[in-house]
């Protein structure tokens, strides 16, 4: 499908999934309906640079979506729990799908996240089947992607890796335990390709990783590429459930991983997307970008 003269909506447009979509949507031909809170932020001034249209709306508040989803061809929806809160997320994550079904909306990519799989017990994961389901009873067009772990939760600083990735993820997860990683940046590789060949891709829903590795190994291959070990700050779970916008999800989750099953086949990603980096790649990757001082 071509995508010249085609609109896709990217909700979180500022975020990290959000920002790493519209930065390949762009590059890819197809116009950018970039929605934010605050238009005038760096983030979604950068996007502006870039070709995007800056929109500004709340997904809090379906009235504000509606001129912002006409005559849009496609959306992604991507919601934050962490600043809004679970029952946030859901309100907001129906929002989008409801706003979209009246638009005429022919394809929504929703970003989830987890298994697939009730009863995890995981607030976070919980609650996306409970926008999907909603997603599903108004017949959308629509592709679910699931990554489990992002590989910026080892470097990004809005994520405390000193305290959660590198202390209290391994402490209560256990450090040998494998999980299934993908980058921020590949995400928004696949979902580009998914708006490009819909065939493909409406309908289905698709656990996403490109590596498999423990956070013992990540620890190896960090003080490999970097030549120092990660940082680490020791600090009681209870303290950092404190912190308002962290709450106990997280806590939740890497309990559940320690002994959870997760799926750790990377070959339906790989398939879409062959380049998708390894944990040793992007790390390599981020030291160079790092160097170049970008």
């Amino acid at each position: 499908m071509a995508a010249e003269k085609r609109t896709i909506v990217v909700t979180g447009a500022t975020g990290l999934q959000g920002s790493a979509v519209a930065h390949h949507l762009l590059s890819s031909g197809w116009r950018v309906r970039a929605l934010t809170r605050n238009p005038k932020g760096k983030e979604a001034q950068d996007l502006a640079a870039l070709g995007a249209e800056i929109v500004q709306g709340d997904m809090a508040e379906p009235d504000s979506l509606e001129p912002v989803f006409e005559r849009a061809y496609g959306v992604f929806s991507v919601q934050n729990p962490i600043i809004s809160g679970v029952e946030g997320e859901i309100s907001q994550g129906k929002n989008v799908a409801t706003i979209a079904k009246q638009a005429g909306i022919q394809h929504l990519v929703y970003a989830s996240a987890g298994t697939g799989m009730k009863g995890t017990g995981v607030p976070s994961w919980e609650s996306k089947l409970v926008v999907e389901e909603h997603m599903k009873f108004l017949s959308l067009p629509l592709t679910v992607l699931r990554p489990t772990a992002f590989m910026e939760l080892m470097t990004e600083k809005k994520f405390f890796p000193a305290v959660s990735a590198w202390h209290l993820m391994p402490k209560l997860m256990g450090g040998s335990r494998k999980l299934p990683w993908l980058c921020v940046d590949d995400i928004g590789f696949i979902v580009a390709r998914a708006f490009a060949e819909p065939g493909q891709f409406i309908g289905k829903e698709f656990q996403l990783a490109s590596d498999v590795q423990s956070l013992d190994e990540c620890r190896a291959i960090y003080r490999e590429v970097t030549g120092k070990h990660p940082p680490r700050f020791p600090m009681p779970i209870w303290i950092f459930e404190r912190f308002g916008f962290v709450g106990r999800d997280l806590g939740i989750m890497w309990r559940w991983l320690r002994d959870g099953t997760v799926d750790l086949d990377t070959s339906a990603t790989l398939g879409i997307h062959p380049n998708a980096l390894s944990v040793r790649a992007w790390l390599e990757k981020q030291k160079s970008t790092e160097s170049k001082g970008l």
